[in-house]
């Protein structure tokens, strides 16, 4: 997790615009204007939207730098469409409310698993266990309610766990309502070698869980029996 302070501060001191994806965070988490950042990017296909049904993205700055932008948009042809538009201008009413229930449900979840002998490690900045924990602290009003942990074994035994799962869905999104798992060695970059991937932290174990609103006990309910499942596999 990079000091996003120092990153914005030197964009001022060197004339640069200082550009953020915001998307895991989202507004609830941090507002980027408030840390010196120029420009904030969603994918509004995730948290800002998150009922995972339509595709979208947003720009937020100060009106000079939108101007610019709307210009250049409209000149490619750019435009969501209308009902998608109004799904995404819904869906903002209530993105307090499901982001506050995934930070806390997400920390819950990583503590958990932090805990359980099946798993060897747990990357979620909410936890005091991380290594960017105060930074976080000092930066998020909440860690957001995606998370990743690695298990022992190649990618076979990942797929072997994820497929024990009951409530979440095997997807490669996040920010939704219905809570999503993915193997980044098979889904996200398996374009990589496994030599790119390591050297990127991203090993064939590693799993990425995106919190959905579920009941934060049935989630743990089910994560316990498929890591227990796959205790009995090794």
């Amino acid at each position: 997790m990079p000091d996003l302070e120092a990153i914005a501060a030197f964009a001022r001191a060197h004339s640069l615009v200082s550009m953020i994806d915001n998307t895991f965070a989202s507004p609830v988490n941090f507002r980027p204007p408030e840390r010196g950042f120029d420009l904030s990017l969603h994918s509004a296909t995730k948290y800002l939207n998150g009922h995972d049904d339509i595709v979208a993205g947003v720009v937020l700055g100060a009106t000079a730098w939108i101007d610019r932008i709307r210009k250049r948009l409209t000149h490619l042809g750019g435009a969501l469409d209308p009902h998608a538009a109004f799904l995404l201008h819904r869906r903002l009413k209530t993105l307090g409310v499901r982001v506050r229930h995934q930070n806390a449900s997400a920390l819950h979840i990583a503590r958990f698993l932090e805990q359980h002998p099946a798993v060897s490690r747990v990357h979620y900045p909410g936890l005091e266990s991380h290594r960017h924990h105060a930074r976080a602290r000092g930066l998020f009003h909440g860690c957001s309610g995606t998370l990743s942990f690695e298990l022992p074994g190649d990618d076979a035994a990942a797929a072997r766990f994820m497929a024990r799962l009951r409530l979440p869905v095997p997807a490669p999104s996040l920010g939704g309502v219905e809570s999503l798992v993915m193997i980044p060695a098979l889904i996200s970059h398996v374009g990589l070698t496994a030599a790119e991937r390591a050297e990127m932290g991203i090993g064939d174990g590693l799993v990425r869980l995106s919190i959905g609103l579920e009941t934060t006990e049935d989630l743990l309910e089910d994560l316990d029996q498929a890591l227990r499942g796959q205790e009995g596999s090794n």
